[in-house]
């Protein structure tokens, strides 16, 4: 199991806004809490096989009853690859100097399906649309968010996981869902600004909301009592959970919220607008990397704790 929770704090801002591209579109639509249901928790989860209840949880976004056809490859020759410099565990420089990480590997694992050579050159997340654009590589893996406005830039494959909001408690307060109903009068801290604190104004009416400024404040609160529960992104959260810096304190309470309006589409590999072979090809080989268990495999080796 690969741990980084040594090497996520100063990252995690970063995670939460790259999983909330859609904060600015997203904050001005209002929700009628009287009348929405409570969102649906993440798709597909599945458990390690032959896990007890407890075990890690694995998204699963591929339908097996809907196996996408073996799209015509032989226009592929080569897949250049772009990611991100900095944003582990999904990539970083590894003590070799070369790419590393969860979307690096899986990477390598779409080429080995396809069967075809490919290259993976690292870039910062900022400059990585415009290298797409100018013809400086064929596609991004680097947890790069399904939002309206980044797709009239690039087309996009199907998610390969999501990026959902989750209740973080005490130990001795965790509970097993996380019903409006439950939090009745509780405080909850969160980010101030956020589509989680957008979220949990329009669903989570009847709870008392905290606001903060910062990752450690709102982290701190819970510690201390402050709170009653945290809101926030999940990945963060839980390198957090299972790093040194939470003291053992806390863990997840409930399941995941991937309510679309607030968390994005999902994660999916950019690839140039119209560069439907491209697009095909890695949806098929997301599929059958699925369905051969080397995507559980991967998601194991680099989270210790699952954010779903």
């Amino acid at each position: 199991m690969v741990n980084f929770s040594n090497r996520i704090p100063h990252r995690a801002a970063h995670a939460t806004l790259r999983a909330l591209c859609l904060v600015t579109a997203l904050l001005p639509w209002r929700v009628d809490a009287q009348t929405q249901p409570v969102p649906p928790l993440a798709p597909n989860l599945s458990l390690q096989s032959g896990s007890q209840p407890g075990a890690q949880a694995v998204p699963g976004f591929w339908d097996p009853r809907r196996r996408p056809e073996r799209p015509d490859l032989s226009r592929l020759t080569v897949i250049r690859f772009l990611t991100e410099t900095d944003y582990p565990p999904f990539n970083y420089t590894g003590p070799d100097g070369n790419p590393a990480g969860f979307n690096v590997d899986l990477a390598r694992a779409l080429c080995e399906e396809i069967k075809v050579t490919c290259t993976i050159q690292m870039r910062r997340f900022e400059t990585l649309l415009d290298a797409i654009a100018s013809n400086r590589g064929d596609a991004i893996i680097a947890s790069m968010a399904v939002t309206p406005a980044i797709r009239a830039r690039v087309d996009f494959t199907d998610p390969y996981y999501r990026a959902p909001g989750r209740f973080v408690a005490r130990k001795d307060a965790v509970l097993k869902e996380m019903r409006p109903e439950y939090l009745e009068g509780r405080k909850i801290g969160v980010i101030a600004g956020t589509a989680h604190e957008a979220f949990l104004k329009a669903m989570f009416t009847d709870a008392t909301l905290l606001t903060f400024q910062s990752d450690d404040a709102l982290r701190q609160a819970l510690r201390k009592g402050e709170v009653d529960v945290i809101f926030g992104d999940a990945i963060a959260l839980a390198f957090w959970v299972n790093g040194t810096d939470s003291g053992d304190c806390c863990a997840f309470s409930g399941g995941p919220f991937i309510e679309s309006r607030f968390f994005g589409e999902g994660i999916g590999i950019a690839v140039r607008r119209g560069n439907d072979t491209l697009r095909q090809a890695l949806n098929w080989a997301l599929f059958r990397t699925w369905e051969k268990g080397r995507y559980t495999d991967l998601w194991l080796k680099y989270f210790s704790i699952s954010p779903f």
